[in-house]
């Protein structure tokens, strides 16, 4: 069964659905959730401290208490980073497996609270296809978290050609997530933490993959939302664009299809937001395309409400940008998931 994905044509569409939405409050599309099961593997493969930094605790009640502070109507919970493969591909399907059905059970307990975005036991492709064909068609989920890369391998890796074939059948929502980059020297970020650049290279070193080899072109009805605000890629898409007659010039690269490409692409607003940030994102995507993200629990709640204010009071206040605070905040993520967004269906 396909998700309902009720993509809008137009701006202007978009902005009559997000004046028509239901205004209880935000629909966050980055959250996550970091269950018992997981936790138990990470610390049998001694892994807790893989990203670079300790996992924060999270609990439900705690999530909700912060939802009705900050009026967050809906969260999007996506499994924490690292992925937890550790050479068993058995033993990571496994362990996948109960964590997308402790988030379906979440979900069902707070309805309209919740929406769950179900992981894959990468690397594993055929295990990660089984998987998403369990979360979609008997649990219902609402969209699939990809790592940038797991054990090094990256998204837009020929071999991963099936499952995007498999995702696409489904008109499926993913959600990116950045992952510690593998194989590297670890002394490479020994002095910044992961989360403080190198997740933005990872990021923009996953979407730039896949633009280059057409993924999200040959595989269209994908929808892709890349975290932080939008990492590195209204940077990298210019310098990539320029370059692209000396790289095929010299065989290096393909003919890509940018419109189609991009067209795939949705950004939420995790992280270090601002009207700068917004108007330097819009140079490379459509106000259409934005979406509210929090990025909890990784970020202390009283500073994830101050957040969300200032980013209120600036969609507010400048001119450029007043007619999309509804579409950030709430119709846009309504437009791309359709009635799921609220419904707790």
């Amino acid at each position: 069964m396909n998700f309902k994905n009720y993509l809008t044509a137009s701006v202007v569409l978009t902005a009559f659905l997000a004046a028509a939405a239901f205004a209880g409050g935000a629909i966050d599309v980055h959250s996550h959730v970091i269950p018992a099961d997981y936790l138990a593997n990470l610390q049998k493969h001694n892994a807790l401290l893989d990203e670079g930094f300790p996992l924060p605790k999270w609990d439900v009640s705690a999530h909700l208490k912060w939802m009705d502070e900050a009026q967050v109507q809906t969260s999007v919970l996506t499994l924490a980073a690292p992925q937890p493969y550790f050479g068993d591909a058995n033993e990571s399907a496994a362990i996948i497996r109960k964590v997308n059905e402790a988030g379906t059970s979440l979900k069902k307990q707070h309805p309209g609270r919740f929406m769950y975005c179900a992981a894959l036991p990468l690397p594993d492709v055929k295990k990660s296809i089984a998987e998403a064909a369990y979360a979609i068609d008997t649990l219902k989920v609402d969209c699939i978290k990809l790592a940038t890369n797991v054990k090094g391998q990256y998204l837009g890796a020929p071999e991963l050609d099936p499952l995007f074939d498999y995702l696409n059948k489904k008109h499926a929502v993913v959600i990116l997530h950045p992952h510690r980059p593998e194989p590297v020297n670890k002394d490479v970020m020994k002095q910044t933490p992961l989360a403080m650049q190198e997740y933005l290279s990872e990021t923009t070193r996953a979407v730039t993959n896949m633009i280059s080899r057409n993924v999200l072109a040959r595989y269209s009805n994908v929808k892709v939302v890349v975290p932080h605000c939008g990492a590195y890629l209204p940077l990298a898409l210019p310098r990539m664009k320029s370059l692209i007659p000396v790289m095929q010039q010299n065989k290096l690269i393909g003919k890509i299809d940018w419109e189609k490409n991009l067209a795939s692409l949705y950004y939420d607003l995790a992280g270090a937001h601002s009207a700068e940030t917004i108007r330097m994102m819009l140079t490379v995507t459509t106000p259409d395309h934005l979406l509210y993200g929090s990025d909890y629990p990784y970020v202390a709640p009283k500073v994830l409400t101050a957040s969300i204010e200032r980013l209120k009071a600036y969609l507010k206040k400048e001119a450029d940008l007043a007619p999309y605070y509804d579409m950030i905040l709430e119709g846009n993520a309504r437009a791309l998931f359709g009635d799921r967004a609220t419904s707790g269906k």
